[in-house]
C-alpha cells in the first residue's frame, strides 16, 4: 500500500506577545508583525496583494521569466528616479570614496548572469496559523539574465579600510514598518559582497530595469533570497560594526516565536514546482485534463548548488524525473516526467536534491515570519 505523499495535519503554534528588537533608532521600539492568525484574510493583505504580484505558475514554462510576470515585492513606494541625476557613492570605512553615474557604470566592464529570485516568503500562506505579511502562495520567483558591472573591483578601487567588516545597501525606497521609520537597507559582509556573480545591475532580459524591478540600478546577489537584491540603490557604506537595520535584524530572520533571537533568512532554499497540467476552473483552480500521455513538466533551483535530482509524485508513489543540466551556477532548471494519465483523481507532487545534499521536506518547519517555505508543491488533477 503505497503512503500518501500529504504530510499530516499541523500542530498549532503558540505564538508569543510582541517583543522588542534591535533596530534602526526610532522613537518608538519595533515589535514583530502583527500575530498569525488562521483567519480569513484581511482588508490589509488584500491591499499588499494588489500592489505586489506573483508569478503564475504556467509562467515556468518559459526559460527566462518576462518581467511582466517576474515576481515583485515592493515593501513602500516604487521611487521615481531620475537616470540623469541619479548618483551612487560609496563610502563610510574606505581610502577612496566614490561616487558615480549611470554613464560611468555603464562604461565599465559588463557581465551578464541568469539568476533566479525568490521571495523569502513565498509560500507564506501554506503556514498555518498564517503569518500576516505578504500573502504570497507558490509564484514569488522569477528567472532573468541580468546584466551590470561587478561589484568586487569597485570595492577595490574605493580602497576598503581593514576595519570593515560589512557594506550597507540602501535603496530610495523609504516608508514605515512597525512603526520603524527607515530607508529600505540590507548588508553583506565584505566577503559576500565580493563574491563572484554579484553586479550592480542596471538590464533585465536585455532592456533597462523596469521601474519596479529596481529602475536605474539595483543590487544583484545571486543564490540568495531577493530581500538581498536591493532596489533603486543609491549608496553603498562600509561599516566596522555589524549593520542592525529593521530589514537586516527584525523582519528576515527565522524565528520560532517571539522570545527566540532566531537565525538571519539568506540562501535560497531547495525548491521544485510544476506546471499545473490541463485547465484550470476560473474560480478554483482546480485541473481537469484528458486521459492519455501528458508530460509533466517544472523548474527546481537552490541558492547552494545545482539540482541533482527531481523526484515526481503520483499518487504517493516517487519516480525519478529528467533533469536539463544548469546553464549556470545561479539558474533554475527544467525538469520533464512522462505520464500516462487514467481516468480519475489524482495527487501530483514533485521535490528537488541538491548537490549539497538538501532535500525539500513534505512540509516545511513554521516559523513566525512566515520565510523558507519550501514544502513539496502537492496539486490533484481531475482525469477524464
Amino acid at each position: 500500500m503505497r503512503a500518501k505523499i500529504t504530510a499530516q495535519h499541523r500542530p498549532q503554534h503558540h505564538v508569543a506577545a510582541p517583543a522588542a528588537a534591535t533596530a534602526e533608532p526610532t522613537a518608538q521600539a519595533p515589535t514583530l508583525p502583527t500575530s498569525p492568525t488562521t483567519g480569513p484574510i484581511t482588508l490589509e493583505e488584500l491591499h499588499l496583494a494588489g500592489r505586489n504580484h506573483e508569478a503564475p505558475l504556467e509562467a515556468l514554462r518559459w526559460p527566462l521569466t518576462p518581467p511582466g510576470l517576474h515576481y515583485v515585492l515592493t515593501h513602500f513606494d516604487v521611487p521615481d528616479v531620475d537616470p540623469v541625476e541619479w548618483r551612487l557613492t560609496i563610502g563610510g570605512a574606505v581610502g577612496r570614496p566614490l561616487e558615480l553615474t549611470l554613464s560611468d557604470l555603464t562604461r565599465l566592464p559588463r557581465e551578464t548572469v541568469t539568476v533566479i529570485l525568490e521571495c523569502a516568503g513565498n509560500g507564506r500562506t501554506r503556514f498555518e496559523p498564517r503569518p500576516i505579511s505578504q500573502p504570497w502562495d507558490l509564484g514569488g520567483f522569477g528567472t532573468a539574465e541580468w546584466t551590470g558591472t561587478p561589484l568586487a573591483p569597485l570595492l577595490v578601487e574605493a580602497a576598503l579600510a581593514p576595519e570593515a567588516v560589512e557594506l550597507v545597501f540602501t535603496g530610495h525606497d523609504r516608508g514605515i514598518q512597525d512603526s520603524v521609520e527607515q530607508d529600505y537597507a540590507r548588508s553583506l559582509t565584505v566577503e559576500e559582497a565580493s563574491a563572484e556573480g554579484v553586479l550592480l545591475a542596471y538590464e533585465m532580459n536585455g532592456r533597462p530595469l523596469p521601474p519596479q524591478h529596481g529602475f536605474p540600478v539595483r543590487l544583484l546577489v545571486p543564490g540568495w533570497y531577493g530581500m538581498t537584491s536591493v532596489k533603486w540603490l543609491r549608496s553603498i557604506e562600509a561599516v566596522t560594526e555589524p549593520f542592525t537595520g529593521y530589514q537586516q535584524a527584525v523582519a528576515y530572520v527565522f524565528r520560532k516565536d517571539a522570545d527566540d533571537a532566531g537565525t538571519p533568512v539568506r540562501r535560497i532554499r531547495v525548491r521544485s514546482l510544476m506546471v499545473p497540467p490541463g485547465i484550470p476552473d476560473f474560480l478554483t483552480r482546480q485541473r481537469t485534463l484528458g486521459a492519455g500521455p501528458t508530460m509533466l513538466r517544472g523548474r527546481a533551483w537552490s541558492g547552494n548548488g545545482v539540482i541533482s535530482r527531481v523526484e515526481v509524485g503520483i499518487d504517493g508513489e516517487w519516480l525519478a524525473a529528467h533533469v536539463d543540466p544548469p546553464v549556470g551556477l545561479h539558474a533554475w532548471q527544467g525538469w520533464t516526467f512522462p505520464w500516462v494519465a487514467t481516468p480519475g483523481r489524482h495527487e501530483l507532487a514533485c521535490r528537488a536534491t541538491d548537490s549539497a545534499g538538501n532535500i525539500q521536506p513534505l512540509e516545511a518547519e513554521w516559523n513566525l515570519g512566515g520565510m523558507g517555505n519550501n514544502g513539496v508543491q502537492i496539486l490533484t488533477v481531475e482525469v477524464r
